[in-house]
C-alpha cells in the first residue's frame, strides 16, 4: 500500500537528496517544471528525464532519455506521467533499486506501485512533494557543496 502517512512522507523528504523528475518539460508553466524548480531551490539535485528533450539543458541539469541513462545513482524517481506509461519506469526503477518512487497528483498504479513494494522500495503515490515540503515544515536541505 503506498504510503500517506504524514511521518513517512517526512521522513522521505528529509533524507532524500538526488531525484530523477520523469517527465520533466521545458515549458516553465507545466508542473513538472514548477515542482523541478522549486525542488532545486530546496537544495535537492532533480535530474530531468525525457527522451524528448535528451541531450538538452533544462534548469541547469542536462536531460536523459530515461532512468537507465542517468550517469549516477538517485534517491527517488519522481513520476510525471500519466498512468499507463508508468509501469516502463517502475519497472526499471526496481532493477536499478531506487529507494523511492513517488507519483505526482493524479498518477496512480496500483498495480505498479506492488510490484515495487513487493520488490522493497517504498511508494508515494497521489501526492506532490512542492505540496508536502511546506505542509510538513521542512526546511531547505543542504546541497553539500
Amino acid at each position: 500500500m503506498p504510503t500517506q502517512d504524514p511521518h513517512s512522507i517526512r521522513d522521505i523528504l528529509t533524507s532524500i537528496r538526488t531525484i530523477a523528475l520523469v517527465g520533466a518539460s521545458e515549458k516553465t508553466n507545466r508542473p513538472s517544471h514548477e515542482v523541478m524548480q522549486f525542488m532545486q531551490a530546496h537544495g535537492y539535485r532533480v535530474i530531468p528525464v525525457n527522451p524528448r528533450l535528451a541531450g538538452q539543458q533544462l534548469l541547469g541539469e542536462t536531460v536523459y532519455a530515461d532512468i537507465t541513462s542517468l550517469p549516477e545513482p538517485v534517491d527517488m524517481v519522481e513520476l510525471f506521467l500519466a498512468p499507463e506509461r508508468t509501469d516502463a519506469v517502475i519497472d526499471q526503477a526496481i532493477e536499478l533499486k531506487v529507494p523511492i518512487i513517488w507519483m505526482q497528483i493524479g498518477v496512480i498504479n496500483e498495480a505498479g506501485a506492488a510490484r515495487a513494494e513487493t520488490a522493497g522500495l517504498t511508494v508515494v503515490m497521489d501526492l506532490c512533494p512542492k505540496q508536502e515540503i511546506p505542509r510538513q515544515g521542512i526546511p531547505a536541505v543542504s546541497s553539500g557543496k
